[in-house]
């Protein structure tokens, strides 16, 4: 089975990345690159995409990581049905009585500190 994820190139603590189509199994390292269907540059927020390679591999089965379906989402190229969409970060605390904040003060902490 294909993958589409991305590929780590540039130096250190600049990276750019390429979106390599691979088979899925093997480590991304070391998997045999089918093909290279764009680039993403991070830090300006820079995407070339191939949307005619993409959609072809797309079509035959290839999964893309959660990364790459928010680039194509955003580039506004068509995903299928079966493709889980990424969720987005709602904010929600699971346990907000488990803050600090809501803890009831110990004496300790409403006691001047004496010197």
């Amino acid at each position: 089975m294909l993958a589409i994820r991305l590929q780590r190139l540039g130096r250190k603590a600049m990276p750019i990345y390429r979106l390599a189509v691979q088979e899925s199994r093997r480590h991304p390292s070391s998997g045999r690159v089918v093909a290279y269907v764009g680039n993403y540059n991070p830090h300006t927020k820079d995407v070339k995409l191939d949307a005619e390679k993409i959609g072809f591999y797309l079509k035959n089965g290839a999964q893309p990581t959660p990364r790459i379906v928010r680039l194509l989402l955003d580039a506004k190229i068509d995903v299928p049905a079966w493709v889980k969409k990424p969720t987005t970060h709602t904010g929600v605390t699971r346990n907000p009585d488990k803050l600090r904040k809501h803890r009831p003060a110990t004496e300790a902490e409403t006691a001047p500190a004496e010197a």
